[in-house]
């Protein structure tokens, strides 16, 4: 079958094996000749070939739980269960999760993989700050328990290791204990990107903290954006809620989508959000999920897909680099609709995990012949600022840039060549940027 991630770019034919539990997993590890590399696929919701191999595993039906500690707030579930199964448990007994992404339907096994992170970094850290443990099935069919304890170097290579490590079958996550799921919102505007930095520096104790940012504005207007503050009401809901909008029901005429129409939509976006700036109230799901209401919105980009590029760049240099690159996006008339801005913490101990100090910014590129050169050009101004990109969100970084921005990738492999020295555990994108062999 034919396999693509979120972004439907690139794709491989691949086979896709479903076991039903975790014996039927370790059975596959054990017995199973694979003539290719194999790689753990949860949700399928990262955006590149992370998750991409000519056989891929599939941990979506580990979607047991197992355990739930009230009086602690630990949860401990198989890899395949979602944010959304995961809100559904622990919404109605107080908690919430500690970190979510901008989607319900990752995966805890994918959320570990690529540790993600969530409005609340500059606050709380990113996903795996708050995994207690988890059960790893290696390429040679032990089960390893790791922790900050015990098995603590597979412990920081798999938290953010896009499954290279092996196959992550069941994890303990601390939850949090919230007084509602009701979300007050207060939306600020800024004319241009100086000013939205400055409001995310004033408003750094807000618990969480994202801008919506117009990549195609230019000159005074560079950065012109929306940001929206939050915290969770004293007084408010303890439902779970599930909400469906439209749907898009096939991949959209690619040309609908251009320099023109984006232009448009940005600044009837701006202005609508312009006029209904301030204060209210809004249930968590469309403040932290706003584009999973548009059932298959991927499918606007067109047949061919598109790119997410995410980076982050040093506190002390993000104006200038962030100046340099929207002023290059803008120029081209590339950049689309869905551009983030925000502000992260200080970096964990994970290898491979992509959040450190500074500011990121999050852009959508429709999948074109004339992107990827300016995409290059962009890998060069992260790179001279000291920045890196996201993993979860790449499709055709070079190994270059992958290893001249993450610095402990050499410690990463010496440690996935002690837990899989056959490399069995590899994907396009981990042969693309040169951690695991081309072979």
């Amino acid at each position: 079958m034919q396999l693509h991630g979120w972004g439907r770019y690139p794709r491989i034919d691949s086979e896709q094996l479903e076991p039903a539990s975790i014996e039927f997993v370790q059975a596959i590890i054990n017995d199973k000749g694979f003539r290719d590399s194999v790689i753990p696929r949860g949700g399928g919701r990262s955006y590149g070939d992370s998750a991409l191999a000519r056989n891929v595993i599939s941990t979506r039906f580990l979607d047991s739980f197992l355990q739930f500690n009230e009086e602690h707030g630990t949860i401990r579930c198989g890899a395949g269960v979602t944010i959304e199964h995961l809100l559904r448990v622990a919404i109605p007994k107080g908690y919430f999760a500690p970190v979510l992404p901008g989607t319900r339907f990752v995966t805890i096994g994918g959320a570990i993989a690529a540790d993600i992170h969530g409005k609340n970094h500059q606050r709380d850290g990113s996903f795996c700050d708050h995994i207690e443990r988890f059960s790893l099935l290696l390429a040679s069919g032990e089960v390893l328990e790791c922790s900050r304890e015990e098995n603590v170097e597979a412990f920081v290579a798999t938290c953010g290791g896009m499954g290279l490590t092996g196959i992550v079958l069941e994890a303990s996550l601390k939850l949090e204990k919230v007084p509602s799921i009701t979300i007050r919102r207060e939306s600020l505007v800024s004319a241009n990107l100086g000013e939205c930095i400055e409001l995310i520096e004033k408003h750094q104790a807000s618990k969480y903290s994202v801008a919506w940012l117009d990549c195609q504005a230019k000159g005074e207007m560079l950065g012109r954006s929306v940001l929206h503050l939050a915290e969770h009401e004293e007084c408010g809901s303890q439902e779970f809620r599930k909400r469906w909008g439209p749907t898009v029901p096939f991949s959209t005429p690619a040309f609908l989508l251009n320099k023109y129409s984006t232009k448009l939509f940005n600044n009837a976006l701006y202005s609508l959000r312009k006029k209904t700036a301030g204060v209210k109230i809004v249930n968590y799901d469309s403040y932290f999920f706003p584009l999973d209401n548009i059932k298959h919105w991927n499918r606007v980009f067109g047949r061919k897909g598109f790119m997410q590029y995410q980076l982050v760049v040093p506190t002390d240099s993000a104006k200038v680099a962030l100046t340099e690159i929207l002023k290059l996006v803008a120029d081209s008339g590339k950049g689309l609709v869905v551009s983030v801005l925000k502000k992260f913490g200080e970096s964990n101990e994970n290898l491979l995990s992509f959040p450190s100090a500074g500011y990121t910014l999050t852009l959508d590129f429709k999948n074109e012949p004339t992107v990827f050169a300016l995409l290059d050009r962009l890998d060069q101004i992260v790179l001279a600022h000291g920045g890196k990109l996201y993993l979860a969100k790449d499709a055709r970084m070079s190994e270059n840039v992958f290893k001249n921005s993450y610095n402990n990738w050499e410690k990463f492999v010496e440690i996935k060549n002690a837990l899989d020295p056959d490399c069995k555990f590899a994907s396009l994108q981990s042969k693309r940027i040169g951690l695991t062999s081309q072979v």
